[in-house]
């Protein structure tokens, strides 16, 4: 299983997805298939892309058939080429069948996160950006999404609102005509220790971000030019994070604009599933 991921809320979530396609069992395959039959099967991608999700793949397939021998070929992480084999499971045949969608579904989805991150990191790897991933995630499965973040070469921003202050726009509005700095100086009165971020949409407001001194100012919806001319401003007093309308055609030219960091949403609420597929090589009698 994944480092780093809570063990027993990973095995609850794998029961649950079986649970909710198996319901009380899979009928086409207890109709046509013999329950001692034992065969051979690979997962094989249909492109090229970087694996995540292969360890819970293979805690699938054994917690339907425990003596099920199940080999990661490509593990978490790793680029695995066009029609590459991932994955080889040998076992009891209603089972591999039982399991193969719920497999499927969890390597496909992560495999695809983590291999469009792959893509972002590449484009600004030149300008030693780093890439983060956002709270834009599918309910309950964050823990998750962001593992894959980190297996295509991205970070993860905070994992929830618990462990850092972001003061937005909102924020701002309900805090009213009090100074900035005031704002910054009770989060870090009511949370020391914890890292205060300010979200900014103007140069203006970028100056009065600067002298709350937040740990990190984020810069909001800004073209290219706009971004250079913050850091300009900026002049390394505070790490700068840019977001918002950020894709893969102009992800290098805000890269090249100098700011530290690049959050994207689209890395968990866009990404394309893999084209992953599991193949039967042999059927022993």
């Amino acid at each position: 299983m994944p480092a780093g991921l809570p063990g027993q809320w990973l095995h609850g979530l794998i029961r649950s997805a079986l649970r909710e396609d198996l319901g009380p069992g899979d009928i086409t395959s207890r109709a046509l298939v013999a329950p001692a039959r034992v065969i051979t099967a690979v997962v094989i991608a249909r492109h090229a892309c970087i694996v995540c999700g292969a360890g819970i793949a293979a805690h699938v397939f054994r917690v339907l058939d425990p003596g099920a021998c199940v080999q990661v070929l490509i593990p978490d992480g790793r680029r695995v080429r066009e029609n590459g084999r991932l994955m080889r499971i040998t076992g009891k045949a209603r089972a591999i069948l039982a399991g193969e969608r719920t497999a499927l579904n969890f390597l496909q989805r992560l495999t695809g996160i983590a291999t469009l991150t792959g893509c972002f990191v590449e484009q600004v790897k030149p300008y030693k950006t780093r890439i983060l991933d956002t709270r834009k995630t599918t309910p309950t499965w964050r823990a998750l999404e962001k593992y894959a973040v980190r297996c295509g070469g991205g970070a993860n921003h905070r994992m929830g609102l618990y462990d850092q202050v972001l003061i937005k726009d909102n924020h701002r509005r309900l805090w009213g005509a009090r100074d900035l700095a005031d704002a910054v100086h009770t989060a870090r009165h009511r949370f020391p220790g914890v890292p205060v971020e300010v979200e900014v949409e103007t140069e203006a407001e970028l100056e009065r971000a600067l002298s709350a001194r937040p740990d990190w100012i984020l810069l909001d919806n800004m073209n290219p030019a706009r971004l250079r001319r913050c850091v300009c401003l900026c002049h390394g007093r505070c790490p700068l994070e840019a977001s918002g309308g950020i894709t893969l055609a102009n992800v290098k030219a805000v890269a090249a604009a100098g700011v530290q960091a690049i959050s994207l949403g689209c890395l968990t609420h866009s990404a394309p599933a893999a084209d992953l597929s599991l193949e039967i090589l042999d059927a022993n009698p």
